[in-house]
């Protein structure tokens, strides 16, 4: 890399709960653990030459709402949303807001929001 710009390498998760987080996470999206110790979890890229989900292990739970969060492109939201809830996580709203796709806000057992959605070229 060369310039003043820096490089996104890992979208860092808190959590209260390393091993349930790490769980849900490799199942819902078919990532590897790459590194693992006391309080940090790296897994697999999230997309060729993309980032890294990771998570620390915090003491305290969440409060409020994601400041930042996750928008996923699955091929079928319907099934996609009944393979969260299967997992533990939940169903927030749908959503649709102009020309972008319909979207569906979920949250994992934590309470973590991320967003899913179907389209060929993400908005």
């Amino acid at each position: 890399m060369s310039g003043p710009f820096g490089a996104v390498t890992a979208v860092m998760h808190d959590t209260s709960d390393l091993d349930g987080a790490v769980a849900f996470w490799t199942e819902l999206l078919g990532l590897d653990v790459l590194h693992r110790d006391e309080r940090y979890v790296y897994l697999s890229p999230m997309s060729d030459g993309g980032p890294h989900l990771a998570f620390q292990l915090v003491p305290e739970a969440k409060t409020g709402k994601n400041r930042l969060h996750l928008d996923i492109r699955v091929p079928d939201r319907s099934a996609f949303t009944a393979r969260v809830v299967d997992l533990g996580g939940a169903v927030v709203g749908e959503h649709q807001e102009g020309d972008y796709p319909s979207w569906t806000v979920m949250r994992d057992p934590e309470g973590n929001e991320f967003c899913i959605y179907e389209a060929e070229n993400p908005a």
